[in-house]
């Protein structure tokens, strides 16, 4: 079985983030508030991605399910993320939106979470274009939101935490390690392999960080999902060698059963084909034995969010 551990969908582009509103321009474009991206190829007149459109890739790829995560850019979905679990129980697995430090978040928490449908919380706190952006004063740490992990691992969600950038403000390993220690029954998800960059690698402070987060998942509630590192390698091109590197280093350091495919569909189009981010990474795991594919490509993921 084959599992992409990190998907979106949205039917419009409706978020915020620290410079502003995000907003669909068409054809891929979008504003961020103090300038536009060219989010995704040029396609369709709006900028979406359905969960028609990823049903349709996941067939032609060969992907078997995958796990719909949510984030402030593109805007809360929590109804349409539900909508789709529920019109494809057998592929698609959601996770929840919520913002910890809004006012009235509890009470929200509890109203996402009387959906069963709902079995993850994901929350994307980087300073660029998450939740720390919104919220200058936030912290993982923070007595106002530990009420969030108690009920996280009381009702046996799992939380998908994007940490950001090696180096900002949220990239808060510390705190997580605090986290997962006591709480060692709430399974806990780092996307993008802790966002490991060329840059980065050069600088003995910053690969140390990388390494230190890496290594939280020696824990045995933590794992990481390896979804978007080629994005941060704008020099390579296809196999993205360097990707590769860093996924070796990082399965290295924590085994195979420790790390999940993902590919942080539909940013990763502007890269590649669906096919061909799973063929990438095919090439980068060549190495590892028959079992320790399976587990990368698909079992972790079962394991981690549930069939």
């Amino acid at each position: 079985m084959i599992i992409d551990a990190h998907v979106h969908i949205f039917e419009e582009v409706h978020g915020q983030i620290g410079t502003g509103f995000t907003r669909d321009m068409g054809y891929g474009r979008v504003d961020t508030g103090n300038g536009q991206s060219q989010m995704l190829p040029p396609f369709n007149q709006k900028t979406q991605h359905t969960m028609e459109m990823l049903i349709a890739h996941m067939d032609w790829t060969g992907v078997d399910k995958a796990v719909m995560l949510q984030g402030s850019f593109y805007g809360e979905c929590n109804n349409y993320v539900r909508e789709a679990v529920c019109r494809y129980p057998d592929r698609l697995i959601a996770a929840a939106f919520v913002d910890p430090w809004k006012e009235n978040s509890r009470q929200k928490f509890e109203e996402v979470f009387s959906f069963p449908e709902f079995r993850v919380l994901k929350l994307e706190i980087s300073d660029a274009a998450g939740l720390f952006g919104l919220h200058p004063e936030a912290s993982l740490d923070m007595e106002s939101i530990n009420w969030l992990w108690d009920e996280l691992e009381r009702r046996g969600l799992v939380l998908t935490i994007d940490l950001g950038a090696i180096g900002s403000r949220s990239y808060q390993t510390k705190q997580i390690r605090a986290i997962a220690k006591s709480h060692p029954n709430l399974k806990i998800v780092i996307p993008h392999l802790a966002q490991p960059t060329p840059a980065a690698e050069e600088d003995p402070v910053f690969w140390n960080m990388w390494q230190e987060q890496i290594d939280l998942g020696k824990l045995p509630n933590v794992w990481f999902d390896n979804s978007a590192t080629a994005w941060y390698l704008p020099k390579e091109t296809f196999p993205y060698p360097t990707a590769g590197k860093y996924l070796r280093m990082a399965i290295d350091r924590i085994g195979p059963g420790k790390v999940m495919w993902g590919t942080d569909l539909p940013a990763l189009f502007s890269l590649m084909t669906y096919p061909q981010l799973l063929k990438m990474v095919q090439f980068h795991i060549d190495y590892l034995a028959p079992r320790e594919k399976v587990m990368f490509l698909g079992e972790t993921a079962l394991k981690v969010y549930g069939g």
